[in-house]
């Protein structure tokens, strides 16, 4: 099977796509890679913390690349920081980059040119699957998430810190996308049939800033999470 590393958020996106990629069989996930915010030690837009990342990777069996960036940081600089990272793909004997994105063409097509003289090949497990549909999937399937971003601008606030479950769904805006795909809101998932066990989280403080609502996560045993950012 030919290797691929996977763009792992923290989220239910990439999470869904380590167990679709796994289900399937037809290539061998020997990695996860996550862009983090250098000042905040946290994963950029979702703003979970490194220790539950790594918890996540440790639960998935897999090795974790973390690409730490500066911020501000520019577009520029972000592509010369991730070119470093595909040669070093490449060397390790990986083949393919794989992402959770759904539909969003024009992310899709920042993909692929990013990967277009690397030598890897660029793959969506997911793509066009129908949201509605795949939302109800995941829960179904056992995935536990927890809403960590919220954009005020497309979805309350008060949804942070929520649950990523049958009730969420029922009660999210008709124009507000099931999963999440447009923005509205990111997420950070602590159990499912891709972990080989859960983590034990809790949710603290609800804040806002930047223009965003964080929930924080934190782990179950809040002193092994380090200070507030």
């Amino acid at each position: 099977m030919k290797k691929v590393w996977l763009s792992w958020s923290s989220g239910k996106d990439s999470a869904w796509t380590l167990h679709q990629l796994r289900e399937k069989g037809e290539w061998e996930v020997c990695g996860l890679f996550t862009t983090l915010n250098k000042t905040f030690d946290r994963v950029a837009m979702h703003a979970v913390r490194r220790v539950l990342l790594e918890a996540q990777a440790g639960a998935a069996g897999l090795p974790l690349q973390v690409v730490p960036l500066p911020w501000p940081c520019s577009n520029a600089e972000y592509e010369r920081i991730m070119e470093r990272i595909w040669a070093e793909a490449v060397e390790t004997g990986v083949e393919a980059i794989a992402f959770g994105d759904l539909f969003l063409e024009d992310i899709r097509q920042y993909r692929l040119n990013q990967l277009k003289d690397t030598r890897l090949e660029a793959i969506f497990p997911l793509w066009h699957f129908p949201t509605r549909l795949l939302a109800q999937q995941m829960i179904d399937s056992g995935l536990r998430a927890k809403l960590t971003c919220i954009n005020p601008k497309q979805l309350s606030g008060a949804f942070a810190g929520r649950d990523f479950d049958p009730l969420l769904l029922e009660e999210l805006p008709p124009d507000v996308d099931p999963c999440g795909e447009n923005g509205e809101f990111h997420s950070f998932v602590y159990a499912g049939p891709m972990f080989q066990y859960p983590l034990e989280i809790s949710v603290g403080k609800i804040t806002e800033r930047d223009g965003f609502v964080f929930a924080d996560v934190t782990a179950a045993d809040s002193s092994s999470c380090g200070g507030d950012s």
